[in-house]
């Protein structure tokens, strides 16, 4: 079910009609698995993490830029949600997993710390989309006890602070072409 109504909400805006296409639905599918297997290969670090310990000086470069990849899509996804453009919801979505997916996560409480919240974000990012493997996931980490039902777990809030960068790399060109 959840496999359908991704592919319907990503193939076509709502007002436009939609052409079935088997190949388009198995990619549907894959991106599915793959929040299955990536919640399933970190569930030990994402049961123990605590996602209230994510002061900025503890976290490493890694793990700060991926806070921030975070905040910039949860904010890029509320937008969309509230413009009702699905397409780019689920957009978002997959490039919250390609993120989250890219991080090595160490030992270190840190990056425990802000894959559990990214992994947060994105079951609830996606839970108006896909409900039933995004609440069954949600139980299985734990979120439940912190936050209780999916359902009932308040919308992220996007934290500011996240999108605070240290370095910026800026390109100058003079007259079209690049000088530094």
């Amino acid at each position: 079910a959840d496999t359908a109504r991704l592919y319907t909400m990503f193939t076509a805006p709502p007002e436009a009609t939609l052409e079935w296409n088997d190949s388009a639905v198995e990619g549907s599918y894959r991106f599915l698995r793959r929040v299955w297997q990536l919640a399933h290969r970190h569930h030990a670090a994402l049961q123990a993490a605590t996602a209230g310990n994510l002061s900025g000086a503890a976290l490493r470069p890694q793990a700060k830029a991926l806070r921030r990849e975070c905040h910039l899509l949860l904010r890029q996804v509320s937008y969309d949600y509230e413009r009702m453009q699905y397409n780019t919801v689920v957009s978002g979505c997959m490039k919250l997993l390609n993120a989250i997916d890219d991080l090595a996560c160490d030992d270190c409480e840190g990056d425990r710390a802000v894959l559990c919240e990214g992994m947060s974000l994105l079951l609830r990012l996606l839970y108006p989309v896909c409900p039933h493997i995004t609440d069954q996931l949600w139980r299985e980490l734990g979120y439940s006890k912190v936050h209780s039902s999916l359902l009932d777990a308040p919308w992220p809030q996007v934290d500011e602070a996240a999108l605070v960068q240290d370095e910026i790399e800026l390109m100058l060109q003079v007259n079209g072409k690049l000088r530094g």
